[in-house]
């Protein structure tokens, strides 16, 4: 989680929205991104996007199997969808996103008898400090 905190901080200097994501496997980092939406021009370059397609490219493979996913913002149902077709195993997030996700709030993705794969979910790790981050960013773009 430490590694999508570096990925969210690196983010929110080059004025992105302050999003980390990591995929692991068997305890090796095989990639990490923050957001680059503005950077990217790109709507769907979120942290959560780069990191499975990174790890992807590495791979070699669509399907990650046996990997997990940090990221510090909950998903929103496009990133949530792409976890799910990228088959990882774990999933665990910091702040929930009341408004925006797609977990926990929103549509609920991984509830949906057309979900075809639901990993292992687990939100609110250090939901605190990634909440922080958001809210001293928006504040100081306000």
């Amino acid at each position: 989680m430490e590694l999508a905190f570096a990925e969210a901080e690196a983010a929110a200097a080059r004025g992105e929205v302050p999003v980390g994501a990591v995929v692991v496997r068997q305890g090796r980092v095989l990639a990490r991104a923050g957001n680059r939406v503005e950077a990217d021009s790109d709507p769907t370059a979120h942290a959560e996007l780069l990191a499975l397609r990174a790890a992807a490219g590495l791979l070699g493979s669509p399907r990650l199997l046996g990997c997990d996913l940090y990221v510090t913002l909950e998903p929103c149902p496009m990133c949530a969808a792409a976890i799910s077709f990228a088959r990882i195993r774990r999933l665990y997030f910091g702040a929930y996103d009341p408004k925006g996700g797609g977990v926990d709030h929103g549509p609920r993705l991984y509830d949906l008898p057309s979900c075809h794969h639901r990993p292992e979910v687990a939100g609110g790790l250090q939901e605190r400090r990634a909440a922080a981050l958001l809210r001293l960013f928006f504040a100081e773009k306000r």
